[in-house]
């Protein structure tokens, strides 16, 4: 038995079970376990000591007889969330922090936000629901991504099924502008950045302990499939910090620090806007007033101003620096390390070259 394939099953039986509400046999248990597990076989009495497992750890799990045989389902102490108060603070925030999660939209993560949501919203006194409905009416949520991953949400499940059981992944990936290519990963985790689903995997084929573990950009993947093979996962890797290393989702063991001189202008964006938690942002080059003209009193009574801010901040790859720096145009430079200021003088060249032909 895989380390953690009694977990999974007994998780997803919660889901079927949260999900009827007429309650399921053990043999219609056990054929949506199958199919949604991807199992090939798996026995009535496995499914009988998986409930048992689960009423054992406290869960009201309660059965009786009906027409079709002895049904199992959730007794009234997991079917409602009436016991907990929620506040129309409290709700509120769980509202905006479902409406920043619909990249998820469609996959099986949602289903469980749009469950809990929709459990939250029946549960409450109407006086507090009401209250929220005026709030919200003064606070808006934009900006919020606008793709989802339904499409996806197969290749999400037999993802995350690996990622428990720690088996390898066999996978079709297309790399922007390359053709697709099969490969073996070792999935790790999942991570939500900026709209995208990533899968954070090691690559088995690279021997560098420092490389192996990748950012994998769920909308590239063809196909996925799980098979037979397990592997182990490095007790060492630590899967926050790995994340947190750059201002972008570009892997990498280490990141590089890189300083870009910034006006006073675009320093003032940064400081509303931090591009890292660990950026470090000072002045340079203060203004002093001019010894030449002390007749000017605008001069004279002038402060000393910086003219110029070094912004130092860490990043994995110069491609996820890039856009941010061009985007802040003459008003920032990338000072070094040099392989990222060619980087930006490269497209700046290109981009120089391409707006001084004329438009056919």
């Amino acid at each position: 038995m895989a380390r953690n394939e009694q977990l999974i099953r007994q998780h997803k039986l919660l889901q079927l079970l949260e999900e009827s509400r007429f309650g399921r046999t053990v043999n219609e248990l056990k054929s949506d376990l199958v199919a949604d597990l991807g199992l090939t076989t798996l026995h009535g009495r496995t499914v009988r000591r998986d409930m048992e497992a689960l009423q054992a750890a406290g869960y009201d799990i309660q059965n009786e007889m009906v027409e079709r045989g002895k049904v199992y389902k959730l007794g009234r102490n997991h079917t409602a969330v009436h016991e907990i108060a929620f506040s129309a603070t409290e709700l509120i925030a769980l509202s905006i922090g479902r409406e920043l999660l619909t990249p998820l939209m469609g996959t099986q993560y949602w289903q469980g936000i749009e469950t809990f949501w929709n459990k939250v919203q029946e549960a409450i006194p109407e006086g507090v629901y009401e209250h929220y409905q005026r709030y919200r009416k003064v606070l808006y949520v934009s900006g919020t991504p606008s793709k989802t991953y339904a499409a996806q949400a197969g290749m999400l499940k037999t993802i995350t099924r690996s990622i428990l059981e720690h088996r390898v992944v066999e996978i079709e990936y297309k790399s922007v502008g390359r053709p697709a290519t099969r490969r073996k990963i070792e999935p790790y985790a999942l991570a939500v950045h900026q709209s995208s689903i990533y899968v954070v995997a090691a690559a088995p084929e690279v021997t560098d302990a420092a490389e192996r573990l990748r950012n994998w950009k769920l909308d590239r993947f063809q196909h996925a499939q799980v098979t037979d093979d397990y592997f182990k996962p490095d007790s060492k890797v630590d899967l926050g910090k790995f994340l947190s290393k750059s201002i972008g989702i570009f892997s990498g063991e280490s990141s590089t620090q890189v300083q870009i001189r910034l006006g006073a202008r675009s320093a003032a964006y940064l400081k509303e806007d931090p591009w890292h938690p660990d950026q470090e942002l000072q002045p340079i080059n203060p203004k002093q007033p001019s010894s030449e003209d002390t007749s000017s009193t605008e001069q004279i009574d002038e402060p000393n101003v910086a003219a110029d801010f070094l912004l130092t901040v860490p990043a994995s790859h110069p491609r996820e620096l890039l856009p941010k720096v061009l985007a802040l145009g003459a008003d920032a430079e990338v000072l070094s390390p040099p392989e990222y200021r060619e980087a930006v003088a490269s497209a700046i060249a290109t981009l120089a070259e391409r707006y001084g032909r004329p438009t056919e």
